[in-house]
């Protein structure tokens, strides 16, 4: 087992496709088949689950991916300790929502890219309450993230903007809102459209507690960028970061409620491991991003 062995099976294990996964790896489907096989042989257990459609993960090769990528990780750590390297270089993976790929990290990415063209990035999007998860878990390097109100010591933080929560509806709504007395927005009776997990909803609950609200749920969704379009179907009235709703195709669809609640606003950035910042690759990308963000 090498360490090529291991790169060429995360590449099959992102890739769940032996063709695709060949050409990534620059390697004929035949010779990477056969490199899975020695891994197989080695691990005595199958690490992928096969037949003539389909490829995944077996339980063993799910294991054996985390023990990669910390092997790799460590690997490339050592390496950076014991040789005199002037150029960054190896591997650097992050994971954003689509919502910060389009507006945090553009230009990050293009410095970044320019500045060490020897590091393979790997971008990996998904719902942002999965992010600090991602990292926590070995998966992935660095993430965007918004920073949580519980405290997490393993995890490092790089505030880069804050963003306020706002609450939306579509447009045939406007005026027409249920309002309490004092002409606020009644959460009791407005329907709502809420994540399923995450910040917002953590903060939202928080205050509809302290208020006594009891809220009428309509709809529940995984990720910010879902509630835009739920809202503009007439789902109810949703809640999202401002940054989120900026860059959303339905944004003119909807409008923000201004006698809604106030809550506290978002600070957004990158977070990642101590272990994760002695890399140099991570810590390059760190420090790239503290200096754009001063």
């Amino acid at each position: 087992m090498d360490i090529r062995e291991l790169e060429i099976f995360l590449t099959l294990a992102e890739h769940l496709h032996f063709g695709r996964a060949s050409q990534a790896c620059n390697m004929s489907p035949s010779a990477l088949t056969r490199a899975i096989q020695r891994l197989e042989e080695q691990v005595e257990q199958p690490l992928f689950l096969r037949d003539n459609r389909t490829v995944a993960l077996s339980a063993a090769g799910e294991r054996f991916r985390l023990y990669a990528r910390q092997t790799i990780q460590e690997w490339q750590g050592f390496l950076a300790t014991v040789q005199d390297r002037q150029a960054v270089a190896g591997t650097l993976s992050i994971y954003a929502s689509i919502t910060a790929v389009y507006s945090l990290l553009p230009h990050l990415l293009e410095s970044y890219r320019s500045t060490y063209p020897e590091v393979q990035l790997a971008l990996r999007t998904g719902a942002a309450e999965q992010s600090v998860r991602q990292v926590q878990t070995g998966e992935i390097d660095l993430a965007v993230a918004a920073f949580p109100d519980r405290n997490r010591s393993r995890i490092e933080f790089l505030p880069i903007t804050t963003t306020p929560l706002v609450f939306i509806a579509p447009k045939q709504l406007d005026g027409a809102m249920p309002t309490t007395s004092s002409g606020q927005l009644d959460l009791n009776r407005a329907p709502l459209v809420l994540p399923q997990t995450g910040l917002s909803r953590r903060r939202l609950e928080k205050w509809m507690k302290q208020h006594r609200v009891t809220p009428n749920i309509t709809s529940e969704v995984s990720g910010n960028e879902a509630i835009i379009p739920m809202v503009t179907l007439g789902c109810g009235i949703g809640i999202v970061p401002r940054l989120v709703l900026e860059r959303s195709p339905f944004q003119d669809k909807v409008v923000i409620v201004e006698n809604a609640p106030r809550l506290e606003p978002y600070v957004v950035g990158l977070c990642s491991t101590k272990k994760n910042l002695q890399r140099a690759s991570v810590k390059a990308f760190w420090q790239l991003a503290t200096e754009q963000s001063a």
